[in-house]
């Protein structure tokens, strides 16, 4: 997957209603237009846009099945982003990690105790 696709999926992912309508296809996969703005507090039209914004990433694929467009939730590019980052922060040692965060919290209840005097 390219710096730019990865960027798309990020881009996707990072508004909450493009998130809501991901979760309805995985709910129920291969949904029309009608049945997904169903319930939802933005219009037909954001819906829509919307749906550009994740066929875009590759995050949805849309089929045309008679007069109507019917929509499907494609996981694989959020997997495979999962996956880039995942083999990133794996290799990173946890116990440092925790370590720097308990120092930090002493010298913060320290601070704290020099100041309150």
């Amino acid at each position: 997957m390219s710096a730019l696709q990865r960027e798309k999926v990020f881009h996707a992912l990072a508004d909450g209603c493009r998130r809501q309508l991901l979760d309805r296809l995985r709910q129920s996969n291969g949904m029309s237009l009608v049945a997904l703005c169903e319930g939802l507090s933005i219009s037909r039209q954001a819906v829509t846009k919307h749906l550009c914004v994740l066929e875009e990433a590759g995050l949805v694929v849309s089929r045309k099945s008679g007069r109507t467009r019917v929509h499907y939730l494609n996981p694989v590019p959020i997997h495979a982003v999962a996956l880039r980052w995942l083999r990133e922060f794996d290799a990173l040692p946890l116990g440092i990690l925790t370590a720097a965060q308990f120092e930090s919290a002493a010298e913060e209840e320290r601070g704290g105790a020099v100041e309150a005097r």
